[in-house]
């Protein structure tokens, strides 16, 4: 590792901790092949969307000033998760009206945060991957990457350097799969049927696989796919590119 390697640290997500560890590990891998000396704190735990999304504006905040400290003094922050990357990057700085010195320090670490994918090829200009994964794959775009991250261009960049990946893409690729944080809770019968719209879609495409950068997606999508019986898998982008594909695909066992 070079001695002017940039200082990482990891934010890992909730959902990659408690249902998919092995998206934490390939993004370590892909930073750390970027030339990046990677940390995870350990304190970490939510981004606070849940609660901001919840209109409970006094435990986001909470969240978010142990968010602040965790992850002080690294170069940058990068976030295998478009919606999480998106609630720091947007969110935390209106959080804390005030009081200017956390204001000031939500705006820095907003500054320093990306999403993962974004990072590589927007920061480290990252083109290409060594890897192969011989499948017809389509992919979705998550909602907050798409819109408040302007994240569509840079997976599909990396993807095509992949020996033996062929890339379709599905009608309406970048309308929501119904997850939505809280909202699929909320209204599970509006999500219900998005979702279904969405596996149709993937579907169609005769894809084997529907890849996507975030993991929330991709488990109301997985879901979907399963019990529709509908014969397509469903992985994180960065299993793919770090060439992380032994473990089953999501939702399966």
């Amino acid at each position: 590792m070079a001695d002017d390697a940039p200082s990482v640290g990891l934010f890992v997500t909730c959902l990659v901790d408690l249902f998919r560890p092995t998206v934490g590990f390939a993004a370590i891998q892909l930073l750390e092949r970027a030339g990046c000396l990677v940390s995870v704190p350990q304190m970490q735990t939510c981004c606070g969307q849940p609660a901001y999304n919840s209109g409970d504006r006094k435990n986001a905040q909470a969240i978010a000033a142990q968010v602040l400290y965790a992850f002080q003094g690294y170069d940058y922050v990068v976030v295998p998760s478009g919606s999480c990357a998106a609630m720091i990057r947007h969110h935390y700085p209106t959080l804390f009206d005030a009081d200017s010195e956390m204001t000031a320090r939500a705006a820095s670490l907003a500054e320093r945060t990306y999403e993962l994918v974004s990072f590589l090829t927007d920061v480290r200009g990252q083109r290409a991957v060594d890897v192969e994964f011989p499948h017809r794959v389509t992919y979705h775009d998550g909602c907050s990457g798409l819109r408040e991250l302007g994240i569509e261009r840079q997976p599909r960049d990396l993807l095509k350097s992949v020996r033996g990946l062929e890339i379709v893409e599905l009608e309406g690729r970048e309308t929501c799969c119904g997850f939505g944080g809280t909202f699929c809770v909320k209204y599970p019968e509006i999500s219900n049927r998005i979702v279904a719209d969405k596996a149709a879609a993937i579907a169609l495409t005769d894809a084997e696989v529907v890849l996507s950068g975030d993991l929330g997606c991709l488990m109301n999508i997985a879901g979907r796919l399963t019990r529709g019986g509908l014969g397509v898998s469903a992985r994180h982008v960065a299993e793919v590119l770090a060439d992380m594909t032994d473990e089953p695909p999501i939702g399966e066992a």
